[in-house]
């Protein structure tokens, strides 16, 4: 049904227009017609008071986003623009967390706790800062209260600043109430992780045959580490042209496709080979089944492997070449051929040691890397040469200290001996033994029913997790650290792994890099008009690319109206729960 003009032309030329109510009707041979209900009569003489009493009657049996859209269009409700949010990111991460059941698992974690807040909401008002505008926690408060729309946590904005006492109160109170959210985040962290992992599992039908596990630092904004006993920042290593700052190590366990199932935080100065036991202990009973775990070089060490092998689990590691251990040097100096797998990875096989003693090792070779080692090996040698030659052209006072410099260079001493008399030269069975380890890395594995080219593509996949701490530190912004405590250090963690989570799935779903998602869907902004008799919420219209990322995520698109008068602060803000310690 749907009203209709027409047009008649008069003997003197002119046009008349009439205004009919009609339907379509099919005659008996089939054909689509229209049917006239009513007719209005001439459209420049039509009765429009009694058409708007007609309209209001009808509205009596619509939805009231429908109703509103209705007056907007009759001009009766006399509305103005007061505020545009972007929506969009928030409206994806919501509907992911959801499908994921990331709520249920934390409401059901909430059961046997009290808490007037809707903390499970907060929580993820943490979560999609992390993953739409990383700011400090305290931040976070005026981000909900001025700039962003988070579905469940729609606060109002902060009293003015002309009420000295109130503003401060409010504010106190709200940080109280996130850092009250991120104390229950840690407290239920480990049941937090087992029920996100099944309900992630469950959902995306996760692969976890293999199981990706790496490290990385996160460093704080202070000089001195915490005293002993007291926290866990602390020096470790330090990052290369980085300065020396405390420290905390971050685990993951990633899947093939990139989804972050497992974090750890250890203390700045934990020895990645020292972890395996608890990370290994800490996935007893996650339905695992057989796995495999993929580990690098830092995590190897004869008791590390073998707790890998606990339980039916095997393990794909990478091992050092020049750590000089018997087994590795007989694997590197076995003769045979290399076995094409495809473009630029070649395997060989190889087993080192007898009977119980027996392991396996896979050489791969990449003759494209290589080739680029030789060549920037030559290119330094080079250089080198050119180093040495200027020395015969130094005054003696300054000879010395430039042989000694050359000597304990990072890239140059390598490559140089110095002869009896103290002459520094290049000792080609250095460069020899170096070029021996060209385009090549090594692997190890307990799994003697992976092929040779299942262990090295498995390896490689290893690139998952380390694409993972890119987001982490880059996109979600985990360093640097702000917090003192180490209770909220662990939950600001936890916070970011939730954020890559979503953000993985997302990525995996529509084959987009979360910087494009976030950059697309922000552009969605919820628009609040209000007026004498309330306020009206209404998103913007959706975009061919945003539609586009909902349908490859199969997620529904936001409501045109979101709501229809200002019902103030929502529960998640209005409701308070006992003070805690600010950090």
């Amino acid at each position: 049904m749907y009203v209709r003009t027409i047009a008649r032309r008069n003997k003197d030329g002119s046009t008349v227009r009439y205004v009919q109510l009609a339907q379509n009707v099919r005659d008996p041979r089939g054909f689509t017609k229209a049917q006239v209900l009513y007719s209005f009569g001439r459209e420049d003489a039509l009765d429009k008071a009694a058409l708007r009493r007609l309209v209001h009657s009808i509205c009596r049996f619509l939805d009231p986003a429908d109703v509103a859209e209705v007056q907007a269009r009759l001009g009766e409700v006399g509305l103005e623009l007061r505020d545009s949010r972007p929506m969009g990111g928030a409206w994806l991460l919501d509907r992911l967390w959801r499908r994921i059941g990331i709520d249920r698992a934390l409401v059901k974690l909430l059961k046997k706790r009290r808490y007037a807040a809707d903390v499970e909401r907060l929580v993820f008002a943490l979560v999609a800062n992390r993953a739409l505008a990383p700011v400090s926690k305290l931040s976070v408060i005026d981000w909900l209260a001025e700039e962003a729309w988070v579905p469940g946590v729609e606060s109002e904005p902060l009293p003015a600043p002309a009420q000295e006492q109130e503003p401060l109160k409010e504010r106190k109170s709200r940080a109280n109430l996130l850092y009250a959210t991120m104390d229950f985040l840690l407290e239920a962290d480990e049941a937090i992780q087992r029920e996100v992992y099944w309900a992630t599992a469950d959902l995306l039908n996760l692969e976890v045959d293999l199981l990706f596990l790496d490290s990385t630092t996160a460093h704080f904004m202070i000089e001195d580490e915490d005293e002993e006993g007291e926290g866990i920042r602390r020096f470790g290593r330090p990052q290369r042209d980085q300065p020396k700052r405390p420290q905390v190590v971050i685990g993951l366990a990633v899947t093939r496709e990139g989804i972050p199932v497992r974090c750890w935080t250890w203390p700045g100065n934990t020895n990645d080979a020292s972890v395996v036991e608890q990370v290994k202990k800490d996935l007893i009973g996650w339905r695992l089944g057989r796995v495999i775990t993929v580990v690098d070089r830092g995590f190897v060490s004869e008791e590390n492997l073998r707790t890998l092998q606990r339980a039916g689990g095997h393990y794909i590691a990478g091992e050092r070449l020049r750590a000089g251990k018997p087994a590795v040097e007989a694997a590197l100096s076995r003769q045979g051929r290399y076995k094409k797998v495809r473009d630029n990875l070649e395997v060989k096989e190889v087993l080192v040691g007898d009977g119980e003693a027996r392991v396996r090792y896979i050489l791969v070779r990449n003759p494209a890397q290589a080739e680029r080692d030789r060549q920037e090996r030559e290119a330094l040698l080079r250089r080198l040469q050119e180093e040495l030659d200027a020395l015969g052209e130094l005054p003696p006072n300054e000879h010395v200290p430039r042989v000694c410099a050359l000597v304990a260079h990072e890239a140059y001493g390598r490559y140089l001996r110095q002869t009896k008399s103290g002459k520094p030269v290049i000792d080609r069975a250095k460069v020899a033994e170096e070029a021996r380890y060209d385009g090549r890395y090594l692997l190890r594995t307990s799994d003697d029913t992976l092929s040779a080219e299942d262990v090295a593509l498995g390896y490689r996949q290893l690139a998952q997790i380390e694409d993972a701490f890119r987001a982490l530190k880059s996109t979600l912004e985990l360093r640097p650290v702000y917090h003192r405590l180490e209770d909220r250090i662990k939950a600001h963690v936890l916070l970011c792994w939730l954020a890559l989570l979503l953000v993985r799935v997302a990525e995996n779903g529509t084959g987009h890099r979360w910087p494009t998602l976030r950059r697309e869907m922000q552009r969605m902004h919820l628009i609040s008009y209000g007026g004498p008799k309330g306020e009206i919420r209404q998103r913007t219209e959706l975009t061919t690319f945003q539609k586009q990322i909902l349908r490859a995520l199969t997620l529904p698109e936001p409501p045109k109206f979101l709501s229809l008068k200002d019902s103030g602060p929502s529960q998640a803000w209005a409701l308070r729960p006992p003070a805690v310690q600010e950090a």
